[in-house]
């Protein structure tokens, strides 16, 4: 009995010797590095792949050196259900314990598409379906579908959507992009309407996002900005003309070939600034939040007219005056002339 309970003994000690190897085995397996290069390494898991299939790849794959021990693990702790379909970004460095943990999460890679301050919503959809990871399910016939989707009172797409930089997953659609910009437009403009100046001309956030359009346009400069809004906020005021190429240029549409003409200026059409008074009926372009807190906060000042100054640093000449206007048009003209001969020589 004494020579069993010995035996019985070492047989524990065994068991329990061998236990303790496989916990360190298993423990040196789950807590080792990928193997995956310095960038990284995509992995997608279809909808539908069951775990052992998923191990079976990643060790075809040369990234994982044990699928068996992987997939055993997954079933230990109940996780290998959970593995949600996407596609992944395994990084380097990143463990078997961790990519588990990476699937179940389903933090999937994602991508990032910019809307750029001063697109128009042709400029914007074509941007759309030129992103190889974006489905596009839109043309331009479905603008007020979108809209009526969207639930916003505006029946013209431009101007809703905030310049900004969207992460997303592959396969997301067109349409969930564009969702997601417009809600992040309402929440700004809310947010820049409730902070406004007492003397913006803008008598509602529409009419804000409208002058924040074509402030947007006229410069990129952001020392500018306010002070421009303020040029327009006098021109209302005293009911003069905004005169703004810009709204001219938006009137012809996309078919505008980069030449602007007199004849352009003359012909009448609702963007026309030239030939009509007040704002324009929509905005012009997509403007970022920096023009539609300029739109909101127009500098004081008695300038009534700006022109490029044509150095090369997109700044404008400002003026109080027509007389000083017209001076600062000769002197813009006169460089420009200078610069074309200077050019061909």
């Amino acid at each position: 009995m004494k020579k069993a309970g010995l035996a019985l003994a070492a047989l524990v000690l065994i068991v329990a010797v061998i236990a303790g190897a496989g916990v360190i085995q298993l423990n040196r397996f789950l807590d080792a590095p990928l193997a995956v290069p310095d960038d990284g390494a995509g992995f997608e898991i279809p909808a539908g792949s069951s775990f052992a299939q998923v191990a079976r790849r990643l060790e075809a794959d040369g990234v994982l050196s044990d699928a068996d021990i992987f997939r055993l693990w997954a079933r230990w702790t109940d996780q290998a259900g959970s593995v949600q379909a996407g596609e992944y970004l395994i990084t380097a460095g990143t463990t078997p314990r961790q990519l588990l943990e990476q699937f179940t999460s389903g933090d999937v890679r994602l991508y990032s598409f910019t809307i750029i301050e001063g697109w128009t919503h042709w400029e914007l959809l074509d941007a759309l379906h030129a992103d190889p990871t974006l489905v596009a399910t839109m043309s331009s016939e479905d603008w007020p579908g979108l809209l009526e989707e969207l639930g916003t009172e505006a029946d013209w797409p431009e101007g809703l959507f905030l310049p900004e930089t969207y992460r997303f997953p592959r396969n997301t659609t067109d349409r969930d992009v564009l969702k997601q910009a417009y809600e992040l437009m309402q929440k700004a403009l809310d947010e820049e309407w409730q902070e406004r100046a007492a003397d913006t001309p803008a008598t509602n956030p529409y009419e804000a996002l409208v002058l924040a359009s074509i402030v947007e346009k006229e410069t990129a400069r952001a020392d500018e900005r306010e002070r421009i809004a303020g040029v327009f906020a006098r021109r209302l005021v005293k009911r003069m003309r905004l005169q703004t190429d810009p709204t001219v240029i938006y009137g012809i549409g996309p078919e505008f070939n980069g030449n602007l003409t007199r004849r352009d200026l003359r012909t009448d059409t609702p963007y026309n600034t030239y030939t009509r008074h007040g704002m324009p009926p929509t905005p012009i372009a997509m403007p970022g939040r920096a023009a539609i807190r300029a739109a909101l906060h127009p500098a004081a000042g008695e300038e009534l007219f700006f022109v490029a100054t044509g150095i090369g640093d997109g700044s404008h000449k400002f003026s109080r005056t027509k007389d000083e206007h017209d001076a600062a048009v000769r002197e813009y003209l006169k460089r420009l002339r200078e610069q074309r001969n200077g050019a061909g020589q």
